[in-house]
């Protein structure tokens, strides 16, 4: 057999036309005209139906500056279509199995699928369209179709999770149908070659590849790649294209301040950061999707395979970014320190439960290697959010909402809560509108 040294293999080429969104409104057609989203309401709770678990679902919109408040929130969903290459939905939950991060999408930009309602006892986040909440999040500024799930009774705690969880894709799948004809306003374009290729390519520049931590701890508490739960596989090498390409979703009810939801997977910020400057001050070898395990074993298993990878593809430097906080500190900080005394570079993203006053320790473990650091906010930090002319969910679930309590509703219908509480608030991917500022 003859073999060949061949160039120009394994690249993914990505194309995302942004489809601008400027209104919501709902009607008896889905459809996009003059920027204006329709979505066919009956037709959609109909769609949604098809799943027996589901008992009734409630539609609403929330559009920026509306004083609207949105609680409990459990994801939030960029609607997206397939329009070449590749297969339409997300692959290996509502789509059959299929490679991700090819072809073109095109996006509804500045629209989300926001879904909400209770799950097994304890719940989510907040979102305020206007006011102190809106500085908060960014999900303020998108043009947000709400989809309250109702589930029937008698349903598993896993099987509740899993049926609200894929309404949610499905939902985003329905309405992301809508842009199939359309012309973008803008197109994106993401393409990186072979690791090999662009090293050739770009020989002096510092080949950096980004470690994403996501939370894999169990029951509400797990991140799908393709439909995997990832606590079930080894740190994975990722082409930067498939999780901008919905490969990625989330399926874990944390905290909401530093969750990863599904649309920041398709809209990951280190991702677009890294490729705004590669070719040009780095060298992007791809992303390393890193499972948080809560036993010992799992941590070190986990930080070894990472930093083993690193490694392999000749990093020069790795950017970490963590989800979560607590016991994944420990798993943050033992990249740091076997990447370090491997003589890779390290630049940690986090955020910081450094109590209500900000003087506490901010993360559960430390590191000397730890020198570069940058934080996405302090979680315990307490605002108050004022009262609002209309709630969609249940407002009386801010008592139940890490970052709430009992007393957090307050009388005149205002809610005294910690960060912790508001979808997105300090997220360690910089999909967020905190920035730092030096004293």
């Amino acid at each position: 057999m003859n073999l060949e040294k061949q160039s120009g293999v394994n690249v993914l080429k990505l194309e995302i036309g942004r489809i601008t969104i400027k209104d919501i409104q709902l009607g008896s057609e889905t459809s996009v005209k003059d920027g204006v989203l329709c979505i066919d309401k009956e037709g959609l709770i109909a769609f949604l139906k098809q799943d027996e678990r589901i008992k009734d679902i409630l539609l609403d919109v929330a559009r920026p500056g509306e004083k609207v408040r949105i609680i409990p929130v459990k994801d939030v969903i960029e609607p997206r279509v397939k329009v070449q290459g590749g297969i339409n939905g997300f692959p290996g939950v509502t789509a059959k199995q299929a490679q991700c991060g090819e072809g073109k999408t095109h996006v509804l930009y500045g629209a989300a699928v926001v879904t909400i309602g209770d799950i097994v006892g304890f719940q989510e986040g907040v979102i305020d369209m206007w006011g102190e909440g809106a500085k908060w999040t960014p999900f303020s500024q998108t043009y947000n179709l709400t989809v309250d799930i109702k589930v029937k009774e008698g349903l598993q705690p896993h099987i509740h999770e899993e049926t609200v969880r894929i309404a949610g894709l499905r939902a985003a799948e329905f309405v992301g149908l809508a842009g199939q004809d359309i012309t973008p306003d803008e197109v994106l374009t993401f393409e990186l070659g072979s690791i090999f290729e662009e090293t050739a390519k770009y020989p002096e520049l510092l080949k950096v590849v980004y470690a994403e931590m996501n939370i894999t701890q169990g029951l509400l508490h797990d991140t799908y790649i393709y439909g995997v739960n990832q606590s079930s596989i080894l740190p994975t090498l990722l082409h930067a294209n498939e999780e901008l390409d919905s490969a990625v979703i989330s399926g874990n009810c944390v905290a909401a301040c530093d969750k990863i939801t599904t649309y920041q997977h398709q809209n990951n910020s280190v991702i677009y950061d890294l490729y705004a400057q590669h070719g040009k001050e780095i060298n992007f070898l791809g992303v390393i999707m890193v499972p948080e395990h809560t036993t010992l074993a799992g941590k070190v298993r986990a930080s070894d395979s990472t930093v083993k990878l690193a490694k392999m593809l000749g990093a020069d430097a790795v950017i970490v970014s963590e989800e979560g906080y607590g016991n994944p500190d420990s798993d943050l900080l033992m990249i740091c320190k076997k990447c370090e005394k491997s003589g890779i570079k390290t630049v940690l993203i986090t955020d910081e439960c450094a109590g209500r006053d900000g003087m506490s320790q901010p993360l559960a473990d430390t590191a000397a290697e730890a020198v570069a650091v940058v934080s996405g906010g302090n979680v315990s930090h307490v605002v108050t959010l004022p009262p609002t002319d209309k709630v969609i969910g249940n407002k009386a679930a801010i008592s139940v909402l890490a970052g709430g309590w009992e007393g957090s509703l307050l009388e005149d219908g205002s809610l005294m809560c910690e960060l912790n509480a508001v979808i997105g608030a300090t997220s360690e991917i910089g999909f967020h509108n905190v920035t730092c500022r030096l004293y």
